[in-house]
């Protein structure tokens, strides 16, 4: 294993420096394409203004004596302002192309996994060498230790590490099980395991990373295009402003340098978030890439920043999603071994875990009902989310001929019964023996009466299991029925937070089978979180209202919806929405597609149905519903580094006034040198050190742009006061110290 891991650090290694010298060379030389005025013009308007007082300036250094009036500095001034206004320029394409260079580069070393590798199909129990292009949706492979797992898949069986850091970036190997998704492309670090191929060619997680390309590109937000027009008009204004101030200071008989009225027009706007904007939304994608989502477009992320309502559906958001068989709870006349029975026929057909686990609790305590090779053939009613019921149907006389499944199921079953004595399973008559042993209640005895008289009247058995409501509305002709009982029963279930499921054989409801699901972990930290930004949370769930109501109080959630169908979740985001509301919500079927194209934030996950992953605008990779929590919270903390930023660059302009009005008007009027509170050198360098600061402060805040502000969960205006504080405060202060010290060292290489 160690061999295995140094060779696969070795691979990614020359990978990770492949990667980096891509970066190095396509983002130095994006960054000077962008520097083309039209590509401004179009997408920075604040660093298309900043690019045209270069080339004015540097008109000027290239024709000093253009102008007595306007022209009053040597020509060396003038290049070394030119320079410092196109590296200004410079940095903010540089961020740009950064943040975009990092989301396609790790694709680019993705794709570079895509190639076609070898794979183990299992065919008929014997391993059949072919290629990864040949594998089709179901087709189980089996990986070893060092090996590359082909296509994305379901492990079916064995258990492993794998190392996911080519996907992911994590360096630590993840382990992997039973119904565990794995990612085609990274590599088995240990052991073997078995996959079953659930992504079709073209369509695996590399292809989704493919379309993170496109993302980076992305048209912009509604919110990015709010800025980039506040953005343009403050240009324009600020650009007519500098013009008065020209013509008002000519004709008052103040000299007034080309230079210097460049120098203010730049330190008049907000630079620092017009380099900076761009790449504070890309970089929001590629972060979310980190967690496995794929977001189609930056829609989702944006809206998250301004989510305030978030609807989670109880099962595998709030809860594990994987319900297990607890208890059986008997009506007054009947007994915890007839519910245990009716339960176990009700769920012998049911592949969910949550009839498997009651198939297994009745085999567990031992209560097998008889006519097992009637049970196991019967018809299916199959579980919908209309009718809330399943089980089986059967006629008990009719003349079963079992295949070779369903004779082997059927041994299995009695290995199952008793561990005292060995089943003899060679014929069903045997079977019955075995069974009969542990059968000796009512329901045994009336299912073995209705085999019997039922010989010449073809009569049919129906049993079941559901929602409590439902399986009392089914049973209403029954005039035996205790309506009280069940619903007293069902009630102390529910104030537990577990969910009763009524069972029944011919419309008589026998009893109550108890199922418990698990809180997810720190589930409650999680949503207190939320809850600190202003965020509203709703549970989705088809509980009853106690149960929902139990569960909702221990998970912090703030309010429920329970016993609720498929249709009510656009109901409920259609009705939040006309209220005003952000909505945020996830969901995974096609009866989810319709809620999940109208919430603002919509999160598909990937083992879910096409429909639902068209409707959304984020795919979750790994299929984990509880991830809309951290989609949010980057939403929030996109939202917050982009209020920071403006702050800080709003801020830190008082500063730059002081530096350059003094050196505009100080040698005409000397009252004004009373501004020049920072003391500078001379007019030269407080231009010089102003506009130095000013485009040093871009390159300096690309690593806080691209990682985000940290994000800490409390209410929005603790949030507010504290970015005005440190961003606000600390903008403004900053470049009295920078400007000065800047200043000082010019000063020093002048003399």
């Amino acid at each position: 294993m160690n061999k295995t891991n140094n060779n696969n650090n070795h691979k990614k290694n020359n990978t990770l420096t492949a990667a980096s010298n891509s970066i190095n060379s396509k983002v130095i030389l994006d960054s000077f394409i962008k520097l083309d005025p039209r590509y401004l013009a179009k997408n920075n308007p604040v660093m298309f203004t900043v690019e045209l007082g270069f080339l004015v300036v540097l008109f000027v250094a290239m024709f000093p004596n253009i102008s007595d009036t306007f022209v009053s500095q040597n020509q060396i001034f003038y290049v070394e302002t030119a320079i410092i206004l196109i590296l200004t320029v410079w940095f903010a394409t540089f961020s740009e192309s950064l943040s975009e260079a990092q989301a396609k580069a790790r694709v680019d070393s993705l794709k570079r996994l895509e190639k076609e590798v070898t794979a183990r199909r299992i065919l008929h129990g014997k391993e059949v060498v072919i290629k990864s292009s040949q594998l089709k949706l179901g087709d189980e492979v089996k990986v070893y230790a060092g090996e590359t797992i082909p296509r994305d898949g379901l492990v079916i069986s064995g258990k492993t590490f794998i190392d996911e850091s080519m996907m992911t970036g994590e360096s630590n190997p993840v382990f992997k099980e039973k119904d565990d998704h794995v990612l085609g492309g990274t590599i088995v670090t240990s052991d073997s395991i078995v996959v079953e191929i659930t992504a079709e060619a073209g369509k695996s997680y590399l292809d989704e990373m493919v379309g993170l390309i496109q993302n980076a590109t992305r048209p912009k937000t509604q919110n990015e295009i709010a800025l980039t027009i506040l953005l343009a008009g403050l240009s324009i204004i600020f650009i007519t402003v500098i013009g008065t101030l020209l013509f008002s200071a000519y004709f008052l008989g103040y000299n007034t340098d080309i230079a210097t009225l460049v120098a203010l027009l730049v330190a008049l706007m907000p630079t620092t978030i017009g380099g900076l904007l761009p790449a504070i939304g890309v970089a929001g994608i590629t972060r979310l890439g980190k967690d496995n989502i794929v977001a189609k477009s930056g829609k989702g992320i944006e809206a998250a920043g301004d989510c305030d309502v978030l609807i989670l559906d109880k099962t595998g958001t709030i809860t594990e999603g994987s319900r297990s068989a607890v208890e059986f709870i008997p009506l007054q006349k009947y007994t915890e071994e007839d519910v245990g029975q009716v339960a176990y026929a009700a769920s012998i057909q049911d592949n969910t875990h949550e009839g498997k686990s009651i198939v297994d609790l009745s085999e567990e305590r031992k209560y097998i009902p008889p006519m097992l090779e009637k049970l196991i053939t019967a018809k299916s009613i199959e579980f919908t989310a209309e009718t809330r019921v399943s089980g089986i149907e059967f006629i008990p006389n009719k003349s079963i001929r079992l295949d070779s499944e369903a004779e082997e199921e059927l041994r299995n079953l009695a290995k199952t019964v008793t561990s005292q004595q060995e089943a003899d399973a060679s014929t069903l008559e045997g079977l019955e023996e075995t069974v009969d042993k542990f059968g000796h209640g009512k329901i045994h005895d009336l299912l073995l009466e209705m085999e019997k008289s039922s010989q010449s009247n073809q009569q049919q058995v129906r049993i079941l299991k559901g929602a409590v409501d439902v399986m009392i509305g089914e049973s209403m002709s029954n005039s035996t029925l205790n309506i009280a009982e069940i619903k007293w029963k069902a009630q102390e279930v529910s104030k537990k937070g577990e969910t009763p499921l009524a069972v029944s054989i011919n419309y008589e409801i026998v009893g109550l089978v108890v199922l418990k699901d698990s809180l997810k972990e720190n589930i409650r930290e999680k949503l207190a979180e939320v809850h600190a930004t202003g965020i509203n949370t709703i549970m989705i769930t088809g509980d009853n209202q106690v149960t929902a109501q139990v569960i909702a109080k221990e998970a912090n959630v703030n309010q429920v919806m329970a016993e609720a169908k498929p249709t009510d979740k656009l109901q409920r985001v259609l009705e939040e929405q006309q209220k005003g509301h952000i909505i945020g919500m996830v969901g995974d079927g096609t009866n989810d597609a319709p809620a999940l194209a109208k919430a603002d934030i919509g999160l598909a996950m990937n083992s879910g149905t096409a429909a639902a992953k068209e409707a959304a605008n984020m795919v979750d990779l790994d299929s984990d519903p509880s991830k809309i929590l951290k989609v949010v919270k980057l939403g929030k903390q996109l939202l917050m580094t982009r209020g920071a930023i403006t702050t800080f660059s709003i801020a830190n302009d008082a500063a730059k006034y002081f530096a350059i009005l003094p050196a505009m008007f100080a040698e005409d009027n000397p009252k004004l040198a009373s501004l020049n509170i920072m003391q500078l050198h001379s007019p030269e360098t407080a231009i010089l050190s102003t506009l130095i600061f000013n485009a040093i402060v871009i390159p300096a805040l690309i690593p806080l742009s691209l990682r985000g502000i940290k994000f800490k969960a409390q209410e929005l205006q603790k949030t507010f006061i504290r970015n005005m504080l440190i961003y606000g405060l600390g903008g403004a202060a900053l470049p009295f110290v920078a400007i000065k010290a800047i200043d000082m060292l010019l000063s020093t290489f002048m003399r």
